[in-house]
């Protein structure tokens, strides 16, 4: 596939997945206002493409005039202020929000698409006299207000769906059994409610639509407005994500997911207010959701209290985002009107609700950095699965009180940080047992805290830790992308430890590609800049894992990858001697790096004893991604299945599980 040209900015564009409507081949409408991807005359996309491939197009691009700069570049960033308000950001679709796809009457009967929908007053007054008989007015309100025809509102659905991996097939008519009543299955009410928040620029969820509630596919992906609005997303998917039958646990890794949450950080603003210290009143949090605003100057008896905003509209400093859960409102610490037969879940927001307004201090900041340390070093030597739900407990039951708590500006920062650095580590443990979708959703969030706390280092190594996922799960561009976004957002200031972090990262992701000299590169980077490290430097708890033992490991990596099996094994060799006990998953990463490294150098005898031995210790973890190196190694013996050795390694492995 060709390569899209090189812009200012190699860190973010090419992340962009291509809008909906080019994938299809489907101009816009002529009505349309020119964009750069379009002619002047409105002559169809199709014609200007023998410079850039459709799988490389930025859905971005369709909002920015011919002479606007592309703020995703660096030339833009430098020019443009961010765009979290720009009415563009609100349909990523590419759909011009007076002239959207619904009404394109002009295509050619010859178009690889066939005809469109022609304009006809009959079909349009049935579709009305169908609104308006609809066993869904809410729904029928929301598609009136937003403009949709029914075709146009199917085709949005679909569209979206493919941007989360699912290939659904609606049309017209099914709007129309949605208007009369029937109920969507799956993720659809989900989606359908976020056609009409970017249309509206509005949050509506599947209730606010007149649909059932569901699991929602792509809920933890948003990135929040606001700190108040991140801590709600974030709660919610703590709450959720408890018991051995979590869903979100088998929730799809989504590729496309990583495009909005990058760019918004890259070109975002850090939040300019963050402190809770009692003025802005306290929030109370339900098992879905907040359930309402406390005034503390008002004092609360069984009535609401005077102004409390609607329980379907979460309050924020510009009083826009509405709710996800539909909940009354409350008084007091208790609550009033939940429904009949109060269970677990309702106690859990009261017991919540009373420690709403605790003071956070700088022991409570402290004690969350120390459970953070204190999960990585389970995680490091026993895998995730060992430790993981306790991580996210302890986030649901004491770092959401505080985060709802009362701080001033500079504890509030860092609480957010403590509070971003635990959730990060709550999506690496998730990571780890396999769970990549719910993996890449609290990356996403962490991301959020991050910049509500200012810190942009602590979100340039986020977006690391979401550019290895990427590696382990074989989207290499998109991995590159990420770590190059964390570089151009972090800058040169970064201390030296974590200047070779993001390289390294890098050139994992080059390696996935298979190209040997942008890897190299990288490595070499890597290594220089880790070479300007000192012992005294000032690094956070989590960047201390990277050494000169990581970074041999990294290059073992990159070199297996690439099936450099020499420099493989040399650096993994290096890695495992310098590499501490401590890290026993890593050290059995390294040691299956060595085996498949001594396998393409033509040593099986010793290639099978090294997986052998790191067989043994993956059986004291409980990690997938353990499990994972060892069936590829076992994929790596496919042409030796025949020989002694390889067949007492299979043998040990179907023993223990693992094929």
């Amino acid at each position: 596939m060709s390569q899209r040209p090189a812009t200012d900015s190699p860190a973010y564009d090419p992340l962009d997945p291509p809008a909906p409507h080019e994938r299809r081949g489907e101009p816009d409408r002529s009505g349309a206002p020119a964009l750069p991807s379009q002619r002047q005359d409105g002559s169809p996309l199709a014609e200007r493409r023998a410079h850039r491939p459709d799988d490389q197009l930025g859905h971005h691009d369709q909002h920015l005039p011919p002479d606007q700069p592309d703020p995703h570049t660096l030339g833009g960033l430098t020019e443009q202020p961010p765009l979290h308000d720009q009415s563009a950001l609100r349909d990523p679709h590419g759909l011009d929000e007076q002239h959207g796809l619904d009404d394109l009457q002009h295509r050619p009967d010859d178009h690889p698409l066939g005809p469109a929908e022609l304009h006809n007053p009959q079909s349009e007054a049935a579709a009305r006299a169908e609104s308006s008989r609809a066993q869904n007015p809410l729904l029928a309100a929301l598609i009136e207000e937003a403009g949709f025809s029914h075709a146009g509102l199917a085709r949005r659905v679909d569209q979206l769906g493919l941007e989360h991996g699912l290939d659904l097939r609606y049309d017209k008519t099914s709007v129309t059994r949605w208007l009369r009543g029937q109920q969507p299955r799956g993720a659809t009410p989900a989606l359908i409610a976020e056609v009409f928040t970017r249309r509206l620029g509005r949050r509506l969820s599947a209730q606010d639509i007149g649909l059932d509630a569901c699991a929602p596919v792509y809920a933890g992906l948003e990135f929040a407005e606001t700190p108040q609005e991140a801590v709600d997303i974030v709660a919610s998917m703590w709450r959720k994500d408890t018991g051995p039958q979590s869903e979100l646990r088998r929730i799809a890794f989504t590729p496309a997911g990583l495009v909005v949450p990058s760019r918004d950080w890259l070109i975002g603003r850090s939040d300019e207010q963050v402190a809770r210290d009692g003025s802005a009143g306290i929030y109370v949090s339900g098992p879905d959701g907040p359930l309402a605003r406390l005034d503390p100057a008002v004092d609360h008896g069984d009535q609401p209290p005077r102004g409390a905003v609607p329980s379907n509209v979460r309050a924020t400093p510009t009083g826009r985002v509405p709710s996800q859960a539909r909940r009354p409102l409350v008084s007091g610490t208790r609550t009033a009107a939940l429904p009949a037969q109060p269970g677990p879940a309702q106690a859990e927001a009261s017991g919540r609700g009373a420690r709403a307004g605790l003071r956070v201090g700088r022991g409570d900041i402290a004690a969350v950095r120390a459970v953070g340390d204190l999960f990585r070093a389970l995680d490091n030597a026993y895998g995730g699965g060992h430790a993981r739900q306790a991580l996210v407990r302890y986030l649901e039951s004491e770092a959401e009180p505080m985060l709802r708590g009362r701080y001033g500006e500079q504890i509030g920062r860092a609480l957010f940080a403590a509070v971003a650095d635990l959730t990060r580590l709550a999506g690496w443990t998730s990571f780890d047992i396999a769970a990549h979708g719910l993996a890449q959703r609290y990356f996403v969030q962490a991301l959020r805290l991050s910049q509500a706390a200012g810190d942009r280092v602590l979100g340039g190594h986020v977006l690391i830790t979401m550019s290895q996922q990427a590696v382990h799960l074989g989207h290499g561009r998109e991995a590159v992308q990420l770590a190059r976004v964390a570089q151009q957002g972090v800058g040169t200031a970064a201390p030296a430890t974590i200047q070779a972090l993001m390289h390294a990262a890098e050139a994992r992701g080059h390696g996935v590609l298979g190209d040997a000299r942008s890897c190299t590169t990288a490595l070499v980077r890597a290594e220089r800049a880790l070479a300007l490290a000192r012992s005294g430097d000032d690094l956070p708890s989590w960047a201390r894992y990277f050494d000169e033992a990581q970074l041999a490991d990294e290059f073992a990596h990159s070199y297996r990858d690439l099936q450099q099996w020499r420099p493989a094994a040399q650096h993994a060799e290096k890695s495992l001697r310098l590499r501490g006990a401590a890290y026993a998953r890593s050290r059995v990463f390294c040691r299956i790096v060595l085996a498949a490294a001594r396998l393409g150098m033509g040593d099986l005898d010793e290639s099978c004893a090294l997986a052998t031995e790191a067989l043994r210790a993956a059986g004291e973890m409980r990690s997938a991604r353990t499990v994972e190196y060892l069936r590829d190694f076992h994929r790596r013996l496919a042409p030796y299945r025949g020989s002694p050795a390889a067949r007492a390694f299979e043998e040990s492995a179907r023993q223990a599980g693992v094929i």
